[in-house]
């Protein structure tokens, strides 16, 4: 027996198709371009899933998602004060304070007096941070190296030709 929606009592939808890459390509040159709500809350969508697969395969259970922010932050552009740190990472003052003093607490952090403004302090990244950070990161592009790896090469090709773009949104991120 088929399931059922139970408000209805009628069998669900069946989802819709997702194109393949040839309706893709071919899609997009006939039907022009596509639409730009439609692109963001797929790309939203896709983004949403795939970091919680990413964060959960981590052997680093204490890194959260702030805290890697936070390193990854420091790391390419750092030395920073914690006022900047938060304004770059779009957060509240008193948030990255706390963020601050837990990677301090952890060692993954060095703090030095600004040489401008004596009263203030800079945070940059240690070795311990630094070191951290790679681990993370090669075992999260190792995983998503193993991800594309099943995907077969048109599938490749298209993910390839889309980094462009995706790049270009996190430069305009700023």
């Amino acid at each position: 027996m088929a399931p059922s929606d139970t408000a209805t009592g009628h069998p669900p939808e069946p989802a819709p198709e997702r194109p393949g890459p040839a309706e893709l390509c071919e899609g997009s040159a006939a039907a022009g371009p596509a639409d730009p709500a439609e692109l963001a809350g797929r790309l939203r969508a896709v983004i949403q899933h795939l970091l919680p697969v990413l964060r959960g395969h981590s052997t680093h259970r204490d890194l959260t998602p702030s805290r890697t922010a936070a390193l990854a932050t420091l790391d390419a552009h750092g030395p920073l004060r914690v006022s900047e740190l938060a304004a770059r990472m779009h957060i509240a003052l008193s948030t990255t304070s706390r963020t601050v003093d837990l990677l301090d607490d952890r060692g993954w952090i060095a703090r030095r007096t600004d040489p401008v403004d004596q009263r203030a302090s800079l945070i940059s990244l240690n070795d311990a941070g630094r070191a951290l950070l790679r681990a993370v990161r090669r075992e999260t592009t190792g995983l998503l190296a193993e991800r594309i790896g099943r995907l077969p090469p048109d599938r490749q090709h298209l993910l390839h030709a889309a980094l462009p773009a995706l790049e270009e949104l996190v430069d305009d991120a700023g």
